[in-house]
């Protein structure tokens, strides 16, 4: 699925091939001859001789078409100054629909034949975008026409080739009837996405490879503000802290690397288009623009498109824009964040009016490497106002809070507590680990309801990595989740389930004895939130709450919880003698596979049987990406060697196979072996792309023992390669750091009574 490539399609009831190209990053030389360079660029001219009955699209509309019989000549109208790597040509059966900007350029959505009314969202998502970032960048769309093309096979989620965007069907496709709120949200965000390349990316390109975060965090984070535009309900800004939290877990390793990377081979480009480069350089985009104000940042942003138009630069070029523009020291506080890997864990403790802080570098092995930030610190005392801002430029400081603390009585007649908050609303790329007195102020505050949606995440999200990294025991972080009880938004307790997920899958490894209790703890804390929300959608209900359904039944299946899994079975034994059954929308289809898949063994199939017929007879993307993403979830590690084997069958798309490593525990040791025994033909088959890393990583992470990571090296050591090197050695690392983890807590003399006490309340 590199340079000029071959996809199949059903058309009539017959397989075809459609030709497509994907040259990001060095595959334009495997199509035609080029310096294959991002700051080498060039016009282009193309001419394409095809079959007269297909379409046929490249950058730039046709300047001219000569029907020879079966053949037809194409040639496009020449392109701007443009680097290899975004030439595109998209040839096979389709329909559109098409939309224009105020200026007239076209705007198409192509998709397989019959099903181009799953485009309209997505169109509709363009040209909105497209407008708005005209507006925001000051400078018009710079080509004549904009194409979205929908590719059944892809590698990527999509490609923001000038003019001629190509996807895979679930990130462009979106049918109301079929699709889920979180794919309707995710077609949003990648539309927005690829189309703020064609000004940051596309207009202006990076120099060379090891400034792509350039490319990928400025996309990223300006398409969160366009989608916040169109959207607003979505609360967007709240669900980035998302990317931030996966930011921040990988940069916690010391295999990590900086977003400025250098990069001496091409074979080590694919590695870099990771959590550092999108979510993390986003994330520090958002810190500065948060730092130097909206106004300013924007007109910079503006200044800097303007002065690099058909141009190329680095990272240095556009701080010296905003410097200029805002007056502050950003080269000096930014080359902190992107020319090291890392980030701090800011220490506060408080003494009397005295608050004293002191930064290290966070890892999550427990070790404290040697890194400084200067870091925009905000806190606030007991309300958000007044708030304190400034920069912390040394591993030491002591602030006076008198005037901050006076404002707030600590003998409050309410019973109010005094809490302070530092990173307010989770601006700061960087973690704070607070002194016992202000942590219990902090889990007031949370109880309480007097911290932002966004200060709950960062709370929580803090705690738990503080606990991995044994820098804070397990009952404290319990304890914490427990204030979680009365939380009912979807943003901030998506990220309490994939928390309480990780704790439940760790205590089964330290501490079986406790693992029941502990997701009895767990299944109450989310309870009444599920039960407040029912299997039902209701008339009126937001996309917020839909999004919030679907995650809290997957979670209570995946915790065991057994009134679940028996209305999933239910539901989805209805579902099988009635696809169109209200009982079971899209939404809540996954919770319902994962419950049967909880009742499938050898002397059981049914279930895995069902579903598979289920993904036989779709032809739509998302479902199929759903089946595959439940059927190794299985307990039986029979069925879950079946449910591997599936995905090397002609039957799954190479781009697929990576859903369906979704691994019950019971499974692991099956799975390390089937990935051993297939090594040979996973390697072959997928080596050229980044999807190989995602085998090695889905069924090596999971593992909790040293023993285990030694086994793992062995085996790798004659066979790894450059383009899954880097995920290999996070891989073994993230499985030393569990290891560390199970130890901690197996060494936690006061968890068992804690255990107690939290079920007890609960």
């Amino acid at each position: 699925m590199r340079g000029f490539y071959r996809s199949k399609y059903e058309y009539n009831g017959e397989i075809r091939n459609m030709a497509v190209t994907q040259f990001e990053a060095v595959d334009a030389r495997r199509c035609f001859p080029c310096w294959d360079e991002p700051a080498f660029k060039a016009t282009f001219e193309i001419t394409l001789e095809v079959p007269s009955e297909l379409v046929a699209l490249s950058n730039m509309p046709v300047a001219e078409e000569k029907v020879n019989g079966v053949v037809k000549t194409l040639s496009f109208e020449e392109s701007p100054i443009m680097s290899t790597y975004l030439v595109a040509i998209v040839v096979g059966l389709f329909d559109y629909i098409e939309d224009k900007l105020p200026d007239g350029t076209k705007v198409r959505v192509y998709c397989q034949v019959g099903k181009s009314s799953q485009g309209k969202f997505a169109l509709d998502v363009a040209v909105k975008s497209l407008q708005l970032y005209e507006n925001y960048f000051a400078v018009p769309y710079p080509l004549p026409k904009l194409d979205m093309v929908a590719i059944p096979d892809f590698v990527g989620g999509a490609m923001e080739n000038y003019g001629l965007v190509t996807y895979q069907e679930t990130a462009l496709l979106y049918d109301d009837r079929l699709s889920s709120a979180s794919n309707k949200q995710s077609v949003a965000i990648t539309v927005a996405h690829e189309l703020a390349h064609q000004w940051f990316g596309n207009l202006v390109t990076m120099e060379w490879w090891t400034h792509l975060w350039l490319n990928e965090g400025f996309a990223s984070w300006v398409s969160y503000l366009a989608v916040d535009s169109l959207f607003p309900e979505w609360k967007i800004w709240t669900q980035f802290l998302e990317d931030t939290a996966a930011g921040l877990m990988l940069d916690a390793l010391s295999e990590s690397h900086p977003i400025e990377v250098e990069i001496n081979h091409a074979n080590e480009i694919d590695a870099i288009f990771d959590s550092i480069s999108y979510d993390k350089g986003a994330s520090v985009i958002r810190m500065l623009q948060s730092y130097l104000g909206a106004e300013s940042f924007q007109q910079a942003l503006a200044l800097y498109i303007k002065k690099n138009a058909y141009s190329n630069a680095k990272t240095e070029d556009l701080w010296a824009v905003l410097e200029e523009e805002s007056g502050e020291p950003v080269k000096d506080l930014m080359n902190s964040w992107t020319k090291q890997q890392g980030y701090p864990v800011i220490y506060a403790n408080l003494k009397k009016h005295e608050l004293e802080l002191e930064q290290a570098q966070f890892l999550s092995d427990g070790s404290s490497g040697t890194g400084m930030w200067i870091i925009p610190v905000t806190l606030c005392c007991g309300s958000y106002n007044p708030q304190e801002k400034f920069l912390l430029k040394s591993k030491y400081h002591k602030l006076d809070v008198k005037e901050l603390v006076s404002s707030h009585d600590p003998n409050n007649e309410n019973g109010e507590r005094f809490w302070i908050k530092l990173n307010v609303d989770q601006t700061g790329f960087y973690r704070v680990k607070y002194d016992d007195e202000l942590a219990a102020g902090i889990r007031y505050a949370v109880q309480a309801n007097k911290l932002s949606l966004m200060d709950k995440i960062g709370v929580v999200e803090d705690s738990y990595a503080l606990s991995v990294a044994c820098k804070q025991t397990l009952p404290s972080l319990l304890f914490l989740l427990s204030a979680y009880g009365e939380e009912f938004d979807y943003t901030v307790l998506s990220h309490v389930i994939v928390i309480s997920r990780k704790i439940a899958d760790v205590v089964m490894d330290a501490t079986p004895e406790l693992a029941n209790d502990i997701k009895l703890f767990l299944i109450n804390l989310l309870l009444s939130a599920a039960k407040k929300l029912g299997w039902d959608p209701k008339d009126g209900e937001n996309h917020l709450d839909v999004m919030l359904r679907a995650d809290l039944l997957v979670a209570l299946v995946r915790l065991g919880h057994e009134e679940t899994i028996n209305e999933a079975v239910k539901r989805f034994n209805i579902f099988l003698n009635d696809r169109n059954t209200p009982l079971l929308p899209p939404d809540n289809r996954k919770a319902a596979y994962l419950g049967v898949m909880q009742t499938v063994s050898t002397s059981n199939r049914s279930g895995f049987e069902s579903l598979l017929r289920i993904y036989t007879e779709t032809d739509q993307s998302e479902e199929r990406v759903r089946v595959l993403g439940s059927l190794a979830s299985c307990p039986d590690k029979e069925i879950v060697l079946e449910a591997l084997n599936f995905l090397l069958t002609p039957k799954v798309r190479n781009q697929d196979a990576i859903y369906g490593l979704g691994i019950s525990r019971q499974g692991r040791e099956t799975a390390w072996g089937w990935l051993k025994e297939n090594w040979e033909y996973i390697s072959k088959t997928w080596v050229a792309s980044f999807l190989i890393s995602r085998f090695v990583s889905a069924i090596v992470s999971p593992f909790k023992s040293s023993e285990k990571a030694v086994e793992v090296e062995e085996f790798f050591a004659s066979r790894v390669k450059p383009s899954f090197e880097r995920e290999l050695k996070q891989s073994l690392e993230r499985v030393r750091i569990n290891a560390k983890w199970v130890e901690s807590i197996r060494g936690e003399q006061s968890l068992a009574d804690a255990v107690k006490e939290l079920v007890h309340k609960a």
